[in-house]
């Protein structure tokens, strides 16, 4: 009974897609990311100097709304090439290949900042559920649900030896205003500071965190208890 109630109120769905996205691919590509960063840096030593910066660039819009082109969502993103491809055989699939896009962010002084930037796929679902009559899915449910795919993602990999230090997960809530840039801003913020944790310097004032984005303290306090995933109602599927 408990079970059927949480299926009800869509308790789970958030929950199963984090799981399914860390071990379907996270969990695959992130341990294999530093030895690709390393051999493009080898050949291109000026493009990815700050070795903080590494990582995979998780992007969470907690709208669920994206952009499959990133260089249409804001023209200061620029695709720069692909990094080495990583080939299983995967769930029958024969040679199937992994890879991420590294980029090039142009900041206000048309600096050039570079990284590996994605978003996180499943949040694609969520955005399809809701505009799925099928799902009862609420664009209340959608944004809750975001919150806690990007809650429970989170002390997924925190608890993950493989993955250590080669992500970075960004949320943010994006402005009511139509802003151009807004995407790219977002993403040299978190540039920066990583630049600052590899080569820290003394502020008098520390740099000032966009109101955008999110942290997961900031998440818990908008995700009651009842809202946490409860055991799957088992019935032979």
């Amino acid at each position: 009974e408990v079970s059927e109630m949480s299926e009800r109120s869509k308790q789970n769905v958030a929950h199963g897609l984090a799981w399914s996205y860390y071990v379907g691919y996270l969990k695959i590509v992130l341990p294999r990311l530093q030895k690709s960063m390393e051999e493009f840096s080898r050949a291109n030593p000026r493009v990815l100097s700050c070795r903080r910066t590494w990582k995979l660039h998780i992007l969470v819009p907690l709208s669920c709304d994206i952009c499959d082109d990133l260089e249409k969502a804001d023209s200061n993103i620029q695709y720069l090439t692909d990094l080495t491809e990583t080939t299983l055989t995967r769930a029958g699939t024969k040679n199937r290949v992994y890879k991420h896009s590294l980029y090039a962010i142009r900041d206000e002084d048309n600096k050039l900042w570079h990284c590996a930037v994605e978003y996180a796929t499943p949040l694609q679902s969520l955005y399809a559920m809701s505009q799925d009559e099928c799902a009862a899915f609420s664009r209340e449910d959608r944004q809750e649900q975001a919150k806690l795919f990007y809650r429970t993602l989170e002390e997924i990999l925190k608890c993950s030896k493989e993955c250590a230090d080669t992500y970075r997960l960004i949320a943010y809530e994006e402005s009511g205003e139509a802003e151009p840039h807004f995407l790219s801003r977002e993403i040299l913020w978190h540039l920066q500071q990583q630049h600052c944790e590899e080569y820290p310097v003394q502020e008098e004032n520390p740099p000032h965190t966009p109101s955008t984005t999110l942290d997961s303290a900031e998440l818990s306090l908008q995700i009651s208890s009842s809202d946490l995933p409860q055991p799957l109602q088992s019935d032979g599927f």
